[in-house]
């Protein structure tokens, strides 16, 4: 199956007296059981892959737990991991078969069997909590096991399901260890993945060391490692800079990302490109003061990109003007043709056109710690009311307060990153604008959920490029969201550490076993 491939250039920026080949070289023996400690300012909601849908939890779940399918490091296709091999049964992609590997063991022992992937993907479904990936199985109707032989039942073709067996919704649990009507509580993990879960404190650090019982596509299960987080990029920056922390990643400030050096001798630093976004989400849910169309329409011809990128992140993020980001297939400039530049008039018109009094009043939200969100925040409310056609009541919530309240509906806007699931056009489309859309700001169009399906029919995912062209031209029509910017990647790391630049590779799967000391 041809797919799309993300647009990664690793840049990598090698120290002084550094040869590129550095980053290659194999750890020394004496190093192989000394720790390396991660920091990042990524959040993990959830330990049970049933109750999170976010960068921070999933980067843990990719260490810790194994799926069928996994990507290797800057992959266009998902590989077998749990699986010793998967495919379509037949022609028309509503049946897809694998066949677990042999010696799969969970961490008491008992063998991992096709009744645990039944059971995991079921209670995914089940559970559906808000927070979760269960919209991400969307097109799953059923699925058997026996033996070491799973089988899904797609309700309709839908050649991307392998990549979504792939992430951290397909992650495989201990059906003895995990209940099937709700979340697990504890702070406990029962996988089979490159890593154990020895400790873990909530929004402190998670203690992870290498799984000897590992099998699996990952070769070697790498050193041991401390993942610390931190509650917002100011306290990551404090850390690095005490070294504290051997590798930072997700997010430091942007001050400190504008001024990285390469000529800097104690450290090593990765810059790639990615496939990760920022929208402002807006409720088009009846009752919300943007419900029209024409309102949020106005919103949208206000916002300068331009002003918020080089402000508030310092030409570390680009502006971004579609549903999909630069880099993948479909990707248009939906909004920049819409919208060329910012208009007061032609949005005044078009409040006037709706019946609608300015300043027109809503609610803006942000998670507190998230990257520069404050400050975006503040810029994106002096942009706005600059016109007086609106007024803006901002407002930082914790991580999960903030999840839960833009889940129930109670933000009428709120920006949100979001972070490729799959390197694959599919991923910014059902998620983000499909009928109950992780985002839960009540959109809906019968054309775009068509333009999803009928994108879903492609082995051959080139074939695509034209649905969601004709879909991100609705999208800039009805703005349910306002594209805000795509974000440079960044992974510092002391200058005997190796391997920072496959955490972040747009597969999105965060390889801590592949960093080591050299």
């Amino acid at each position: 199956m041809r797919s799309v491939r993300m647009r990664i250039l690793a840049t990598v920026l090698v120290l002084a007296g550094v040869g590129v080949g550095g980053w290659e070289l194999l750890p020394a023996k004496e190093n192989t059981n000394r720790t390396i400690t991660v920091g990042t300012a990524d959040a993990v909601t959830s330990l049970d892959p049933a109750g999170a849908y976010d960068a921070g939890s999933w980067a843990l779940y990719s260490n810790v737990f194994q799926s069928l399918l996994t990507f290797e490091p800057d992959g266009v296709a998902p590989v077998p991991d749990a699986a010793r091999s998967c495919g379509f049964e037949g022609t028309d992609l509503t049946t897809y078969r694998c066949t677990l590997r042999k010696g799969l063991t969970f961490p008491d022992g008992h063998a991992m069997t096709a009744a645990d992937v039944k059971y995991s993907f079921d209670r995914v479904k089940r559970i559906n909590s808000d927070v979760g990936p269960a919209s991400l199985l969307e097109t799953l109707r059923s699925v058997d096991a026996a033996g070491l032989t799973v089988t899904f039942h797609l309700s309709s073709p839908d050649a991307t399901f392998p990549f979504k067996v792939a992430t951290g919704a397909g992650s495989i649990v201990d059906r003895t260890k995990y209940p099937a009507d709700g979340l697990r509580k504890d702070s406990g993990v029962d996988g089979t993945g490159p890593y154990t879960l020895t400790s873990y404190t909530r929004d402190k650090e998670a203690v992870l060391a290498p799984n000897g019982h590992y099998r699996g596509d990952v070769g070697s299960t790498g050193r041991p490692v401390v993942l610390r987080y931190y509650a917002d990029p100011a306290a990551l920056e404090k850390a690095w800079k005490a070294r504290l922390i051997d590798v930072a990643t997700r997010q430091l400030p942007p001050s400190v990302l504008a001024g990285l050096s390469p000529s800097d001798p104690n450290e090593r630093v990765s810059e790639t490109d990615s496939a990760e976004i920022r929208n402002l989400v807006l409720n088009t849910a009846a009752g919300s003061p943007l419900h029209d169309r024409r309102v949020r329409q106005a919103l949208a011809l206000l916002v300068n990109r331009e002003e918020l990128v080089g402000t508030v992140y310092e030409g570390t993020t680009d502006p971004l003007y579609s549903l999909i980001p630069a880099g993948i297939t479909g990707h248009t400039t939906s909004f920049f043709d819409t919208y060329p530049k910012p208009d007061p008039h032609r949005a005044r018109a078009l409040l006037t056109a709706a019946g609608v009094q300015a300043p027109v009043r809503f609610s803006y939200g942000y998670a507190e710690g998230s990257g520069a969100a404050a400050a975006e925040a503040a810029e994106l409310k002096r942009q706005l009311e600059a016109s007086g056609l609106f007024k803006v009541d901002i407002k930082g919530y914790e991580w999960t307060d903030f999840q839960k309240r833009y889940a129930s509906g109670r933000l009428d806007a709120y920006a949100i990153g979001w972070v490729a699931d799959f390197p694959d056009p599919d991923t910014f489309g059902a998620p983000l604008v499909g009928t109950g859309s992780s985002m839960k700001n009540g959109y809906s169009s019968k054309d775009v959920d068509r333009l999803i399906l009928d994108s879903q029919r492609y082995s051959d995912r080139s074939r695509t490029a034209d649905d969601f062209q004709q879909m991100q031209k609705i999208v800039a029509r009805d703005v349910p969201l306002i594209p805000l910017w795509q974000r440079k990647e960044y992974v510092v790391s002391s200058e005997d550490v190796g391997g920072g630049q496959y955490l972040s590779d747009g597969t999105g799967v965060f390889r801590l076993w592949r960093l080591g000391w050299i």
